[in-house]
């Protein structure tokens, strides 16, 4: 007789609390906007390979969770008056625990750039720096949205440093797109305890707008040749079929176009009504609408695959967003 097989033991409520504790302090719902940075850059590179694309987004996942810990730890006595319901100030999770999973994080970050080369170390320990300097000193200044804005451009630029030859310049451009993005939504994420900002949303909404066009304009004006040859006369009787357009100039105008209006509707709504609910939904809204940003970028270069893979990832940040606030 065949014995019957036992489900293992349920996780205790206490584990799974601790694990909500975590995921809340992580915001690990944003985690599904960090693997198209590098997507994109190693697209850009023109020499994506498999092997060091992948280091390089195990080190961009983990920089960017060492940093939401220590932006928790940074802001303990903060949170305490403002957030209570945070996982430090509310207890479940301890201020030295955090501080030691920044650290090892970052640890762990770098050494998987390591393992991709010397300019993929080089970058990702500008990309570290960026990141501890942003939430242990140049949060609360004037230079806050824009080091925000450089480490995410940084993250782009260690997809390409990872490849082969290193091509880091060919994605200065991709790079310089998402460094404008998060700019603004960092500038829009200051008022979303309070609110009262119409300025801050009505910028990131000229910003995502001026953005999107962009993409999309040059999108198009890639799917024609710049001289069309006069095609051969089609036999009597038949009609020329028309010549479909080239896939990545029209998935990225698509994408674009998506990244634009999903990014454009929050803040919108935003600088009409700018509460802290409507702000913080912005911002989210934001954070999310990085994820069509980096599929057109990839798209752009004519890498299909990336930017599939890439916006493949948007609908699980927003069903896990419903569960875990990812600001």
């Amino acid at each position: 007789m065949t014995p019957a097989l036992v489900p293992p033991p349920a996780p205790a409520p206490g584990t799974r609390a601790r694990l909500g504790a975590w995921a809340e302090l992580l915001r690990v719902s944003a985690l599904f906007t960090v693997p198209g940075d590098a997507l994109a850059g190693a697209a850009a590179s023109g020499a994506a390979r498999p092997r060091t694309t992948a280091l390089a987004i195990g080190c961009s996942l983990c920089l960017y969770e060492a940093g939401m810990a220590l932006n928790d730890w940074a802001d303990r006595a903060e949170d305490a008056a403002e957030r209570p319901h945070r996982p430090l100030p509310s207890g479940r999770i301890t201020a030295p625990a955090a501080l030691l999973a920044a650290s090892a994080l970052t640890v762990a970050g770098l050494a998987l750039a390591a393992r991709a080369g010397g300019p993929a170390l080089l970058v990702a320990g500008a990309l570290a720096g960026t990141v501890w300097a942003y939430d242990l000193r140049l949060k609360h200044t004037p230079w806050g949205p824009l080091a925000m804005g450089a480490a995410r451009g940084l993250d782009v630029l260690l997809g390409a440093a990872a490849q082969p030859g290193a091509r880091t310049r060919a994605a200065l451009p991709a790079a310089g797109a998402l460094t404008a993005h998060t700019t603004a939504v960092t500038a829009v994420s200051r008022h979303e305890v309070r609110g009262g900002s119409v300025g801050a949303p009505l910028a990131a909404l000229a910003a995502s707008t001026a953005l999107g066009g962009a993409l999309v304009r040059g999108a198009l004006a890639r799917r024609l040749p710049r001289t069309r040859p006069v095609p051969p006369a089609p036999p009597a009787g038949r009609v020329a079929a028309a010549a479909p357009g080239p896939p990545g100039p029209t998935l990225a105008a698509a994408l674009a176009a998506g990244y634009a209006l999903s990014a454009g509707r929050p803040f919108l709504h935003a600088a009409l009504n700018p509460s802290p609910q409507l702000t913080g939904r912005a911002v989210g809204g934001g954070i999310r609408a990085m994820i069509p940003l980096q599929g057109a970028l990839a798209a752009r270069t004519g890498a299909l695959g990336a930017a599939l893979v890439t916006t493949a990832l948007a609908p699980l940040a927003k069903a896990l967003s419903r569960r875990v606030n990812p600001t």
